[in-house]
């Protein structure tokens, strides 16, 4: 649905520019903005790359083992259902904590292998249980201890000082992310 909406915008600017007269208006817009779209990606690659090797350097050194460790207590009391699975709450605490330190892509195959372990344990197959939706919730508004994404694109666009928001990242996904479970609790209970 989201192609269509995005077409409709597109085509409709296009025969506005065109029919007003404006077409060379439109045509160098979009070479001028393909352009710097490029430059902007190519400078963002390094960046990434640069973050994804401290990362990986966290993962090897342990330090994403210690918040696993930290992090465990807490999601089994979050978690009632699958604190019985040991395998469901390691994947879901290796997809928390390699979120939490911007790890987005490293996040992914423990999102997927922790929705998996979440449906062997669920009663009502082809249903989210409460656990599965509380892990969504939790995985889309994770917290932020290092946004190595964000702070990747600031720093490609220029920023003066980009690590800036590491403050702000970490106190709205942190009410983000207490706000989603309070909900899904609540939820829990009449749903």
């Amino acid at each position: 649905m989201i192609n269509y909406i995005w077409f409709f915008i597109i085509a409709s600017g296009v025969l506005f520019g065109v029919f007003t007269g404006q077409g060379a208006v439109i045509s160098k817009g979009v070479i001028e903005s393909t352009e710097s779209a490029t430059r902007f990606v190519i400078s963002l690659v390094g960046i990434m790359c640069f973050w994804c090797g401290v990362m990986k350097v966290a993962e090897k050194s342990g330090l994403t083992a210690k918040i696993a460790k930290l992090l465990k207590p807490i999601l089994k009391m979050i978690f009632k259902e699958s604190a019985k699975s040991e395998e469901a709450l390691g994947a879901i605490v290796m997809n928390l904590t390699a979120n939490m330190l911007g790890l987005s892509n490293a996040a992914t195959p423990f999102g997927i292998k922790a929705m998996e372990e979440l449906d062997n344990i669920n009663n009502k197959k082809g249903i989210a249980s409460n656990d599965m939706a509380l892990f969504l919730v939790m995985n889309a508004c994770c917290i932020q201890l290092l946004p190595s994404t964000v702070i990747s694109i600031r720093a490609a666009a220029g920023s003066n000082n980009p690590a800036i928001i590491i403050l702000p990242a970490l106190i709205s996904t942190a009410v983000a992310c207490i706000v989603g479970i309070i909900c899904c609790k609540i939820l829990q209970r009449y749903f």
